[in-house]
């Protein structure tokens, strides 16, 4: 079931370049005509980090902790890497899928400059605070300044009206505030010295909050979110402390409740303050604490270890040979496991969980009232 220890392969930054183009090509076949896309297609546009970064770090002045822009990444689905940090596909990717859309680019991809189906800016690494991971990713205040270069751009092509009808049909997905905890975990962050936990998440969800009321102004109406995972028992996350014994982390643990009720009770805030704000929240968190206890139950064989990796549970972030040492263990078979590396995860785990945020049960008066289908149909 596991492959020999292996040394990293030579990138080729041409090859990836080129595959990129490639991908673009593909992917972004849409016209200049304007009745064709506002009329028949609903725009997505992405914010986040390493759970919806389709590349957007690797044209980025950053380390290999960033980036997964080398082999074994996208080995799956793609074939060679593209920046995401996965085996294949991501969350977002088949979210676009359903929605009849090509693959969303990354903003910071050449070659990238037409949005009449959206666009990436989620960035690997950021979160919804500026000083989270701070020069070394994309944080969530200059993804919102790359989305109004872009609504500039719409405006100049389909004119005011039509650029205002796009923004306001769009779908805006998130994934956002995994980092902003996660940071003071894996770095020497003394943050929890100055603030009590709820006094932190309140000023994370503030900084969210800024950032979905921004744009709303701006025309935006529907908002797809995901909670955050259960990173306290993220492979990674599990070796922090030797004397836990591979255990789940709990302070991570308690920060990731009180954020997602927050967030929780945020977006029902704003749904009766904004006119027309609608959103789909999905329990990320829960869905993903089942598949890691209970794998077998939804096809996989490991739920806690990752397939990439090197140490106890493959925790060290070392798959690919380029940050944490040149060796490192992968698994024969990606499908057999939930995590791909030391905290992310494989496309078919992915691809469970787009199916449900897709699909799922609508649950009214409740923190679920649309899934993101909803969403798209909704006009």
């Amino acid at each position: 079931m596991v492959r020999k220890s292996v040394m990293a392969k030579p990138s080729s930054l041409f090859l990836i370049f080129f595959l990129h183009l490639v991908l673009v090509s593909s992917s972004s076949t849409s016209t200049d005509t304007r009745s064709e896309h506002s009329r028949n297609h609903v725009a997505l546009f992405i914010f986040g980090d390493s759970f919806f970064d389709a590349g957007n770090n690797n044209y980025i002045n950053t380390t290999t902790l960033d980036q997964a822009n080398f082999w074994p990444y996208g080995e799956t689905y793609f074939e060679f890497p593209t920046g995401r940090f996965s085996d294949g596909r991501l969350i977002s990717d088949f979210i676009a899928e359903y929605a009849k859309l090509p693959l969303i680019p990354p903003f910071l991809q050449p070659g990238n400059n037409q949005y009449y189906h959206g666009v990436n800016f989620a960035s690997a690494g950021a979160g919804a605070l500026i000083e989270t991971f701070q020069g070394a990713v994309i944080d969530l205040k200059t993804q919102l300044k790359y989305y109004k270069k872009v609504q500039t751009w719409l405006r100049s092509k389909l004119g005011k009206v039509e650029a205002e009808i796009t923004l306001s049909k769009a779908v805006y997905l998130f994934s956002i505030g995994t980092n902003d905890y996660m940071s003071i975990f894996v770095t020497n962050s003394t943050v929890l010295n100055s603030y009590s936990k709820s006094e932190y998440v309140g000023i994370v969800i503030g900084n969210l909050t800024t950032i979905v009321k921004d744009i709303y102004k701006r025309g935006g109406r529907k908002f797809g979110f995901i909670n955050l995972p259960p990173f306290g028992c993220a492979p990674g996350i599990r070796i922090v402390k030797a004397e836990n014994n591979g255990s789940c982390l709990e302070e991570a643990s308690s920060l990731v409740k009180l954020h997602n009720k927050a967030l929780s009770k945020l977006l029902r805030k704003l749904e009766k303050q904004l006119k027309g704000f609608k959103y789909s929240l999905y329990n990320f968190n829960i869905n993903l604490r089942q598949r890691m206890n209970h794998p077998s139950k939804y096809g996989f064989k490991e739920g806690k270890g990752a397939c990439c990796g090197s140490g106890q549970f493959r925790g060290v972030f070392s798959c690919g040979g380029k940050r944490l040492g040149k060796e490192f263990q992968l698994c024969k078979n990606p499908n057999e496991y939930v995590f791909w590396d030391s905290y992310h995860l494989t496309q078919r785990v992915y691809k469970q969980l787009a199916d449900q945020m897709w699909n799922g049960a609508r649950k009214p008066n409740s923190v679920w009232p649309y899934n993101l289908r909803d969403l798209f149909q909704a006009f």
